[in-house]
């Protein structure tokens, strides 16, 4: 958890620049890890609020942290989620982001169909993964990770698709095997 903020922000700031022109109230961080997407996503929405979920207790405990300033301001409420199953109400969000975090999640389309479930009509769903299902390094850790699959883009958007969005938009980093991908419901 320690190294998730450092470690991945140039992709996630990356993975940012794709959000299109909207002004969200409220957003949704699934997989919060330490926390730094979080606080990113409040920087670039300063008149939102951001639900961030971790399945992990510890996760969860860094993101507060981290947030914490952002908490006691009204702007932010960190707490233990499972994106299988999410305890939260139906049509709130305008935004709902994953930053390498797919990986893990139990049944994409499932998953996908929760996430659908809770953003409101025209919201954006955006995924940031490091690998675009094919890169050697990623299939490798594939192996060594217990319950990791790195999925390619086609897969995501046939998952998507299966569970609503309307369209799926991919975009691939010209020298990394980073994608984006914004699905609209």
């Amino acid at each position: 958890v320690n190294t998730m903020n450092d470690g991945h922000a140039k992709m996630a700031d990356w993975g940012i620049s794709h959000l299109p022109e909207i002004k969200p109230e409220e957003m949704l961080e699934i997989g919060c890890g330490g926390g730094r997407n979080a606080g990113e996503l409040l920087k670039k929405y300063p008149d939102a609020k951001v639900t961030a979920i971790d399945y992990s207790p510890l996760s969860v405990g860094q993101a507060a942290e981290y947030n914490k300033e952002m908490i006691d301001r009204g702007r932010c409420i960190v707490k233990q989620g499972d994106v299988s199953a999410l305890d939260l109400p139906d049509d709130t969000f305008a935004l709902a982001t994953a930053f390498e975090t797919v990986y893990f999640w139990p049944g994409l389309e499932r998953c996908f169909s929760q996430v659908f479930r809770v953003l409101r009509s025209g919201g954006t769903f955006m995924i940031v993964n490091e690998s675009d299902g094919t890169d050697e390094t990623s299939l490798k850790y594939e192996k060594i990770i217990d319950g990791m699959k790195c999925y390619t883009a086609e897969e995501l958007e046939a998952a998507l698709k299966a569970a609503g969005f309307s369209s799926v938009e991919v975009d691939h980093h010209p020298q990394k095997p980073w994608i984006t991908v914004l699905a609209t419901k």
